[in-house]
């Protein structure tokens, strides 16, 4: 199985300590890097109001973790997470899914860039002097589209 990016956000009870959490961190780090993925990144955001009460409680301690591995790496850490102590709720998502749709949705926009170029005789990519000139270099901007073509 190739290795995938993933998010993972768990959220610990409001009186957590800092040690609780780096001992929570220590395990997560434990689990990737005997199962071979990395930790790419980890923010802790601190202490938050919740959306909705957990157990009674109104707060608790956010930490977001980037992890690229496995699946089985990451049904580990949900089996072990799930019966962790002083833990309120985790959430694991897989980000490079949106990466790879944002990318696909990159593509069609500049294919119907040039699409439209042709259509009005123009060259299918901007010339040197005509307009911005960068990394989206689509005409997003024109006034010139189907409302079909939108997406919502």
């Amino acid at each position: 199985m190739s290795a995938r990016t993933y998010e993972l956000i768990y959220i610990m009870m409001p009186d957590a300590t800092e040690q609780q959490v780096a001992d929570l961190h220590q395990q997560v780090e434990a689990i990737v890097g005997r199962m071979g993925g990395t930790i790419d990144k980890t923010d802790p955001w601190g202490r938050r109001k919740l959306a909705y009460e957990i157990g009674r409680q109104k707060e608790g301690f956010y930490v977001l973790e980037v992890i690229t591995g496995t699946g089985e790496l990451m049904k580990e850490i949900d089996r072990r997470l799930k019966v962790t102590e002083g833990l309120l709720r985790h959430l694991i998502v897989r980000v490079d899914e949106s990466t790879i749709k944002a990318e696909r949705a990159r593509a069609k926009r500049t294919e119907e860039s040039r699409r439209r170029r042709v259509a009005r005789g123009l060259p299918p990519d901007r010339q040197p002097g005509e307009g911005p000139q960068g990394e989206n270099d689509d005409d997003s901007g024109d006034m010139m589209f189907d409302a079909a073509d939108m997406e919502v």
